[in-house]
């Protein structure tokens, strides 16, 4: 009799510590690399990076050209012709490093098509991991793709106000 209080007892608290552990791990890079659209989305992404770099190398090569056609002749140039080929060169080399921003800079080109063709994407898994969360009885959701992150926490476990009143801070 006392052998089976005693398994009943660590079965029920085994059955309990089970039950309290609401959380789950997701990779979201792996989700992502699993559905086609990203894949596609992100083959897109990757052509138009590789297309505007090469433009921009271009630029640049030209601009190059012009520093070492001007670095070779500027003996042989007047005071005046030296200021206008200083002024070009230095006109170009802004409108590389400007194409450069404009393209993959913040806010650029390569933001906004990344915006437009990722974002969906990830709205949709985000979404999809709220519902497993509240389907499941999930409090937590973590993402190990890129450190621990947490995805989903169930608001009721939010304690910041208790912290705030603790501090004595009314919110």
């Amino acid at each position: 009799m006392k052998r089976v209080l005693v398994s009943f007892v660590i079965f029920s608290l085994l059955a309990v510590a089970a039950s309290a552990q609401r959380y789950a791990v997701i990779d979201s890079k792996y989700i992502l690399q699993k559905i086609p659209e990203y894949k596609e989305a992100q083959k897109k992404l990757d052509t138009l990076s590789i297309l505007w770099q090469k433009e921009i190398d271009q630029k640049q090569a030209a601009v190059d050209k012009m520093m070492k056609d001007y670095d070779a002749e500027q003996v042989m140039l007047s005071d005046d012709l030296k200021k206008k080929r200083e002024d070009e060169i230095y006109n170009r080399q802004k409108e590389v490093r400007d194409l450069q921003t404009r393209r993959f800079g913040y806010q650029g080109e390569l933001f906004k098509k990344r915006e437009e063709l990722i974002k969906p994407i990830q709205d949709r898994v985000y979404a999809a991991i709220q519902k497993l969360a509240i389907d499941r009885s999930y409090d937590f959701i973590l993402d190990k793709s890129e450190g621990i992150t947490v995805i989903f926490a169930d608001p009721k476990l939010d304690r910041s106000d208790d912290v705030l009143k603790f501090m004595g801070i009314n919110n």
